[in-house]
């Protein structure tokens, strides 16, 4: 029992934190404007639980971030089409942007909070070299997206394509834009069919 007790109040303590920090985020005129303590106090924990759990602010960015980031994550691991690894790369390139982009929409203050962090280039960051080889290596699957030039192409228009998911755009795009989600993501399906150099027949991937 003694062993159990400061698990359980760790777990609970971590999803107070989490929800604290989206409520914060969400609500947030700027995302550099959350600090620790304000976090701490809405989730009613101590500033030193912070650090020693997270070890800083973009500790918990990251972390809060992952942990949203994971249903979508097990989706394209393990799950069905048009996200999972059975699909084919001309349908799943286009799916996996879609659901990068409608990500950054539901965690956009999150999304950018992590991008303003100023700890690394945002390139090494793991959530994104993550996609970027996964849509490397299906772009290298695709001819018409590299035009035969072999990975180094496909390592470029990976990068291009993520470029437009990037939080500061997102958040330009739907913030002070007001450009209606949906008008995004068939933007964004548009330029992604340009690129593959297919056809884009209307709606969503997905």
């Amino acid at each position: 029992m003694t062993e159990r007790r400061p698990r359980k109040d760790a777990t609970r303590n971590r999803a107070a934190v989490f929800a604290a920090a989206d409520t914060l985020f969400a609500q947030c005129q700027s995302p550099e404007s959350v600090t620790m303590a304000d976090i701490a106090a809405a989730a009613g924990v101590g500033k030193a639980t912070l650090f020693r759990a997270f070890g800083d602010r973009t500790g918990l960015i990251r972390a809060l971030y992952e942990a949203r980031l994971e249903p979508v994550r097990n989706a394209v691991e393990e799950g069905p089409p048009p996200l999972g690894p059975a699909t084919p790369p001309l349908v799943r390139v286009p799916a996996l942007l879609d659901a990068v982009l409608c990500f950054k929409l539901d965690n956009r203050h999150l999304a950018l909070a992590l991008e303003q962090t100023g700890a690394a280039s945002p390139y090494r960051a793991e959530h994104y070299e993550r996609w970027h080889a996964l849509l490397r290596d299906l772009l290298e699957q695709i001819p018409s997206a590299g035009s035969g030039s072999g990975s180094g192409s496909a390592d470029f228009t990976a990068h291009a394509l993520l470029a437009a998911t990037r939080a500061d755009l997102v958040a330009h795009l739907a913030g002070e834009r007001a450009a209606p989600r949906e008008e995004l993501r068939e933007q964004l399906a548009h330029f992604t069919a340009s690129v593959l150099g297919t056809r884009h027949a209307g709606g969503t991937p997905g």
